[in-house]
């Protein structure tokens, strides 16, 4: 379960950076939205290994 959670995260985490990437290149009035968009993807994606897999470990 630890290898498929690191997986999912590490996805989510680079999908997330991806969308904070091309923020800058989109129209203007969705840009806002994708970079907000990338930054909750970026904090899930760190927020699965150190609370929820951390919990499932115990």
């Amino acid at each position: 379960m630890n290898g498929i959670g690191f997986v999912v995260s590490f996805v989510i985490f680079a999908a997330g950076l991806y969308l904070m990437g091309i923020a800058f290149d989109v129209p203007e009035n969705l840009g806002l939205v994708t970079f907000a968009g990338g930054l909750l993807a970026v904090s899930v994606g760190v927020f699965i290994p150190v609370h929820i897999m951390h919990r499932i470990d115990r």
